[in-house]
């Protein structure tokens, strides 16, 4: 029982504290390279959601410039249209009755001949659309 009694040797004491000393840098090294992990973890997580996102931006785009393309073949192709529409309104076919024919511009201006058909089912809401965003607009 005398041994525990005795103090130790001072470079043996050295060497106990310095291993308690090291054990605790390394518990310490190793909780922030755990805290590294998970914060690479996050990260991972977060550029998974981010490449998801431009992913479906480059879709959204896609269809934005295929709609342009389309928008940029109607405009360049304007000029034909408005010439067949001047076309078809000055070769009218004309009535075979005369006095059918001034009653008929008395009561109502010639129309063209038909041309292409436009689905009207959608019209109001398609004017309401137009006047809600002319309104939004002049405010």
């Amino acid at each position: 029982m005398s041994n525990f009694s005795r103090p130790m040797p001072s470079h043996l004491r050295g060497q106990s504290m310095g291993a308690s000393q090291q054990s605790t840098f390394l518990q310490q090294k190793i909780a922030d390279k755990k805290t590294e992990l998970a914060n690479l973890k996050d990260l991972q997580a977060l550029s998974g959601g981010l490449a998801d996102q431009m992913q479906m931006l480059a879709d959204k785009l896609q269809t934005l410039s295929d709609g342009t393309e389309a928008v940029a073949a109607v405009l360049s192709n304007w000029h034909n249209v408005l010439r067949a529409i001047n076309m078809a309104c000055t070769i009218m076919p004309k009535p075979k009755n005369e006095d059918e024919a001034e009653t008929k511009q008395e009561t109502e201006p010639p129309l063209p001949q038909t041309l292409v058909r436009i689905p009207t089912q959608h019209a109001p809401a398609v004017i309401e659309q137009a006047n809600a965003g002319a309104a939004a607009a002049a405010e």
